[in-house]
């Protein structure tokens, strides 16, 4: 990596949260904080690792054979920016598109409420116990609304305040398998796969992690999530803290108590081989994080992801080995890794 790269960091960095991640390495491990700042310096420079990358992958217990395999900060946006053409990430990130191009996939049915006639909207909730309502362009959950439409006195309030929240996507409520509500009731427990589509445009699924909500959450992210094997459906590892700063790790889910590894997610091949095809609808989105839904009749994808996240693939927990991801990516793209990375 190059110097210019640690100066960036040097200088985008807020020392006040340097200082912070410093002295939580040296809290962990007793090592000299001159020590443990020298050393994030040079996984800055050798690794393009951001400082709470050093903290979150545990970096001060790895060797630099072990840190060279990670999928750092600078990495990831590189990896992104290669495999993706964000001129066609719209179509995913448009709620309303995505639903359209995927309808195949998502099991569901939806109204665009720009789109249709309050007599159609009116139509759609009556029939409906709970709505799930969407916003244009976010992810993860950001926005979201899960409506039970008997809380409104009339259809006109409803309505009134579906359009000045302004919701673009009015979608049925997903109900998931007993399996899913079994480990956490009050959110749709979904699975994140990534997938990526090698030189020739095959698919290839990089990694499963079931993803939990957490204390009265109505949604599952940055809650609780732990790895999934793709062939047994089998939770592989305790669950990590959605925030990967805490370092929180879990046994058992602690609102529902549910031993978590060894536990199996229903459908998780099927989820896998729905993923694989729908990662060839917009080829030139190459490298995705799907949102998978698991219902009592099957894997339904919820939304999917032109820009993923590097932190929860490559946690201390779930890496015994202490090996990244980078190794497994260059299985499939190894035209990423022609020359050094810059």
């Amino acid at each position: 990596m190059a110097n210019k790269y640690t100066l960036k960091i040097l200088r985008n960095a807020s020392l006040d949260k340097m200082k912070s991640a410093v002295n939580t390495v040296h809290e962990r491990t007793g090592k000299s904080k001159n020590k443990i700042f020298l050393d994030m310096l040079h996984c800055a420079q050798k690794y393009g690792a951001g400082y709470y990358d050093y903290q979150i992958f545990a970096f001060y217990n790895l060797t630099e054979e072990q840190r060279a395999t990670y999928v750092t900060r600078l990495i990831s946006k590189k990896f992104n920016t290669f495999m993706n053409d964000y001129e066609y990430a719209h179509f995913l990130e448009n709620k309303d598109e995505f639903n359209e191009l995927y309808k195949d996939y998502i099991g569901r049915e939806f109204i665009r409420l720009q789109d249709a006639t309050k007599e159609e909207v009116e139509k759609f909730c009556s029939s409906r116990e709970y709505i799930f309502c969407k916003m244009q362009d976010l992810e993860c959950g950001h926005g979201c609304e899960r409506i039970k439409t008997a809380d409104y006195a009339s259809f006109d309030e409803l309505y009134r305040y579906l359009t000045e929240k302004g919701f673009c996507t009015i979608e049925d409520n997903i109900v998931q398998h007993p399996a899913l509500s079994k480990l956490y009731p009050n959110a749709v427990n979904s699975m994140r796969i990534i997938t990526v589509l090698d030189k020739n445009g095959e698919a290839h699924v990089l990694y499963i992690v079931q993803k939990m909500g957490l204390g009265g959450s109505i949604i599952d992210n940055n809650c609780l999530f732990t790895p999934v094997d793709p062939e047994t459906g089998k939770i592989l590892y305790p669950a990590h803290s959605g925030d990967t700063l805490k370092g929180i790790i879990y046994e058992e889910h602690p609102d529902t108590h549910v031993h978590l590894q060894g536990y199996t997610i229903p459908f998780v091949k099927e989820a896998v081989q729905m993923c694989l095809k729908a990662a060839k609808v917009v080829p030139q989105i190459r490298y995705v994080g799907w949102d998978v839904a698991t219902t009592p009749n099957g894997p339904a994808i919820i939304e999917g992801n032109t820009y993923c996240a590097h932190d929860f693939w490559q946690l201390p927990p779930h890496t015994p080995d202490g090996i990244g991801m980078l190794p497994k990516i260059k299985k499939y793209i190894p035209e990423f890794f022609e020359g050094k990375i810059k």
